[in-house]
């Protein structure tokens, strides 16, 4: 690809791509402390943290992994993106608790609620998601930069690529720690969206599509049973059933955005609670664009090929880069720019892991049981080691796990392998905030057991009961990951549950009176009841009143706003923290996260 680049791509593909490592290395020339080298000194804006949680969040695999499931499924992936009640859980339940305590690590909230076997259980079991997640990102990293240089005097072999993507990311983390990372991921997600949304507008251009407008009635033009624009699929499909996207899917982002160390690490580092609530939500507003420019673009590039090249049989995940060689004119800087930003994508994802990786290695492993008085100088040492260590146990792990021809749907398999260990992290930590009752020992139980759960549920269905025609119909004949991630949340809840009331009673009763939690569970049940009365209200218009979903979105829309402007019931706390007192409550934080649900509720029904 970079042999055919006229020399304006190659100038702004260079200064894009030098922007990122200068700014980093310009930050890390501070001197660093342990709060400044972790946690950016605790002093990041909203505006920082939207970026940071964005490029966090998004990486060069889901860049090309979004796009290539709208391709391959269509726009049922942008599920992935509507995470409105993970982020309200996270604003609104956790974020005060989280950051009263001043921790560096959740590990250390959990041993605060629990005691220290649930902080190292979190931590070992952070740390398994986090390689996975990097060997990912490293290997669709190495295999982008092989087909950007391939042709040229510097292509690169699948290790090569490997090899530079871990030498760049630790050029800037090793010295500038969380600081460099949060000014380089607000970069990089600046980068990232202008790229999506160059290759969405020239895509959505094409004589062939008309727009976004003209895409729908492609679509709409099509026999019902084949159409890609529609956000839910039969409970039996392979990959994203329905009911696993309101079960399953919705679990794991309460779990990304609520007890996961890599993307919650932003929020700690937050100058105040305000700027962590507002940063959270806006990087919610920024995930609700992806659909339409990933996602859509995707399902574009069916309609697109398919009239443009019969026949054409390739993997979808590498739709992409067969856009940007087919729709995006040259000669003026625009392939640069885009590749530029699928660059900055695998950059983004990768740095942040590693400072996540490092911190909970550091504070929880070698502060907590090698050298507790260590100061600032030896725990940043320790750090920047332990980013070298990741570095290099991602790379052997990526050459040992990945061959470089990719599979289709890339990013679905991925998120299937880390399901196993997510459902016992998030019972342990909502069961814990909301019920005074979890002990310490259920609650590793719990943890411990999930992914043995998930294991076992997944050889009862596949070899049990999807052998019953009824269940494989209802179902599939494999068990989707997210109804594995849901059944093992139940299994895990209970655990948890049971062992509190008999073996393992309570006995650390101070260490939830320390959360100082600021809703319990009454008043969150109160305010989730609401909301579900409203929808079924509108749901009940969709399936008895014969209404059309696209008739009845702007109204649930408006509706679901309406819950977050309701007055708040008189409390005895003068300034509570949250705004699930009775209702929704309303403030101007509370206002923004109404406008993002209210936007995602719209969406749910519009492409229903």
């Amino acid at each position: 690809m970079l042999a055919q680049l006229s020399l304006i791509d190659l100038v702004v593909l260079l200064v894009m791509l030098l922007i990122m490592p200068t700014a980093g290395i310009i930050v890390a020339l501070r001197k660093k402390n342990a709060a400044d080298y972790f946690l950016a000194g605790r002093n990041i804006r909203w505006w920082t943290v939207a970026g940071s949680v964005f490029g966090t969040n998004i990486s060069s695999f889901h860049l090309i992994g979004m796009l290539g499931i709208g391709y391959s499924i269509g726009f049922v992936q942008a599920h992935y993106e509507i995470v409105f009640p993970a982020i309200l859980l996270l604003c609104f339940v956790f974020l005060a608790s989280y950051r009263r305590l001043e921790v560096f690590t959740l590990s250390q909230y959990l041993e605060v609620r629990y005691n220290e076997h649930a902080r190292l259980l979190y931590t070992i079991l952070l740390i398994l998601i986090i390689l996975v997640q990097l060997v990912g990102s490293f290997y669709v990293g190495s295999i982008t930069l092989q087909w950007l240089l391939g042709g040229t005097s510097f292509a690169l072999s699948y290790w090569q690529g490997l090899l530079l993507i871990g030498l760049i990311t630790c050029s800037y983390t090793i010295w500038g720690g969380m600081e460099s990372i949060v000014i380089t991921d607000t970069i990089q997600t600046v980068m990232m969206l202008a790229a999506g949304f160059a290759v969405a507008y020239f895509t959505l251009g094409q004589p062939e599509i008309g727009g976004f407008t003209g895409l729908l009635n492609l679509d709409a033009a099509q026999p019902r049973a084949i159409q890609k624009m529609h956000l839910y699929l039969p409970s039996n499909h392979p990959n994203l059933p329905w009911t696993g996207v309101f079960t399953g899917l919705l679990l794991q982002h309460c779990f990304n955005f609520t007890t996961n160390q890599f993307l919650v690490q932003r929020v700690l580092a937050a100058s105040s609670d305000q700027d962590a609530r507002r940063g959270i939500i806006a990087s919610g507003f920024l995930k609700l664009t992806i659909p339409f420019f990933s996602i859509a673009a995707g399902v574009a590039a069916y309609y697109l090929f398919e009239k443009r090249f019969p026949g054409l049989d390739f993997n979808s995940d590498n739709a992409f880069l067969k856009l940007v060689e087919t729709v995006i004119p040259r000669n003026v800087g625009l392939v640069g720019m885009i590749l530029a930003g699928l660059v900055a994508a695998t950059f983004s994802s990768v740095d942040s892991m590693m400072n996540a990786a490092t911190t909970l290695l550091t504070v929880d492993v070698y502060q907590k049981y090698v050298n507790p008085k260590a100061n600032d100088r030896q725990i940043v040492r320790f750090g920047r080691q332990m980013i070298v260590v990741m570095v290099a146990a991602s790379i052997g792990l990526a050459l040992w796990t990945y061959t470089p021809d990719r599979t289709n749907n890339f990013m679905l398999k991925v998120s299937a392998q880390l399901s196993y260990f997510t459902p016992g992290i998030m019972v342990a930590f909502f069961v814990g905030i909301l019920w005074r009752g979890a002990s310490a020992r259920a609650a590793v139980w719990a943890m411990a057991l999930a992914p043995v759960y998930g294991v076992v549920v997944e050889l009862i269905y596949n070899y049990g009961l999807a052998t019953i025609p009824a269940v494989s119909d209802l179902f599939g004949l494999k068990l989707n990951f997210m109804h594995r991630v849901f059944l093992t949340f139940v299994l895990s809840f209970s655990t948890l549950v049971m062992l509190s009331r008999t073996a393992y009673p309570n006995q650390n009763i101070t260490g939830f009176e320390r959360l100082r939690v600021s809703v319990d569970g009454p008043q969150l049940a109160r305010a989730v009841g609401l909301f579900l009365l409203v929808q079924a209200v509108f749901v009940s218009l969709v399936f008895l009143g014969h209404f059309s979903p696209k008739m009845i979105a702007p109204w649930a829309a408006l509706a679901t706003l309406g819950l977050f402007l309701l007055p708040k019931r008189a409390v005895e706390d003068p300034q509570p923290v949250s705004v699930l007192r009775a209702g929704f409550g309303f403030n101007s934080d509370s206002l923004w996260a109404g406008l993002l649900t209210a936007i995602s509720v719209g969406v749910l029904y519009y492409f229903a």
